[in-house]
């Protein structure tokens, strides 16, 4: 349904997106991951015709968003970057502009406009001015605007920027239900959103895809995939550390003291179940384990990793 191909856009000499391609299918959600600056605001303006691109395009659902910009168009709905809106009109006024101008009227405006307050639940606000809104509520009004004529693509731009932990929660809902039936690409900064309602999830710095997988494969890329933590009634026992140091399969052992309390974090070589190992030689020692947990690898390291390894952007020729 979305196929991007070998988009690029600079600046004059800032390379702000560099040969970006992917594709989403239908019943996919992918998150659009990278640190500020990294290209994701702007590769999503590419997409959706908002902006030129220096190179490449987007196929949306078979048409050129540059040779047939109308017809891709009609397939996209479409949150920008800070959600913008009219803030002299009610979201009452701006819904209905919005369904004139994708070609809806009467009845069938009025329906569309009931079917998304109700589904991003903004009815309490629809008579007050958009400027007074919260930012959270703005924010909601942008995603009811995207969604109002169905759209075959959708593209979010931080849509849950600004909301509370239960409008989160909510609108992690609609785009839940809305999955089976279109694609969806998310842009956040927000790793948490990934594990929440992405089935893939893409890595961008510096305007160049630098991973792309589920957000479990990209996890298994963290240090931390198959690291046991373990917390002992003898605490931070050096001679246990070099017990647990000597195993076959252990590449370090280190001392960690946080929220959870004190214990030891035990990293396998090569990403390898190692938790097995460990059991065995506490059982036999006779250590005491008041806690014993296989980690899966955290998105966080992952990211840091990928993200500030990379070299400065590259400036386009001149």
């Amino acid at each position: 349904m979305l196929e991007i191909q070998h988009l690029a856009k600079s600046f004059g000499p800032l390379v702000a997106v560099d040969d970006v391609s992917f594709t989403v299918p239908q019943g996919e959600v992918l998150g659009f991951l990278g640190p500020n600056g990294a290209g994701k605001s702007t590769t999503m303006k590419m997409i959706t015709g908002f902006l030129a691109p220096t190179a490449g395009t987007a196929i949306i659902c078979g048409h050129d968003i540059g040779t047939r910009p109308i017809a891709a168009k009609s397939h996209i709905g479409y949150l920008p970057e800070g959600a913008p809106a009219y803030p002299d009109m009610t979201p009452a006024d701006f819904l209905d502009f919005i369904a004139h101008i994708r070609g809806f009227s009467g009845g069938d405006a009025k329906r569309r406009i009931d079917r998304v307050v109700e589904m991003i639940k903004i009815a309490d606000v629809m008579h007050q001015p958009i400027e007074t809104l919260s930012k959270g509520y703005k924010r909601r009004v942008g995603v009811a605007q995207a969604l109002l004529h169905d759209p075959d693509v959708v593209i979010l731009d931080e849509p849950t920027d600004g909301l509370d932990p239960n409008q989160k929660y909510e609108m992690r809902k609609i785009i839940n239900t809305m999955r089976p039936n279109k694609a969806i690409v998310i842009s956040t900064h927000l790793l948490e959103e990934v594990e929440a309602v992405c089935s893939r999830a893409i890595i961008i710095a510096h305007g160049r895809v630098l991973a792309d997988g589920t957000p479990a494969q990209l996890a298994h890329r963290s240090r931390l995939h198959n690291a046991v933590r373990v917390s002992m009634t003898s605490g931070d026992d050096p001679n246990i550390r070099a017990e647990i140091a000597a195993l076959p399969g252990v590449a370090a052992v280190e001392p960690v003291s946080d929220t959870e309390g004190g214990g030891l974090i035990v990293f396998p070589r090569d990403g390898r179940p190692v938790v097995a190992e460990i059991a065995d030689l506490a059982r036999d020692r006779g250590w005491t384990i008041t806690g014993l947990r296989v980690e899966h690898g955290r998105l966080d390291d992952v990211f840091r990793e990928i993200t500030l390894a990379q070299p400065a952007p590259v400036a386009a020729a001149a």
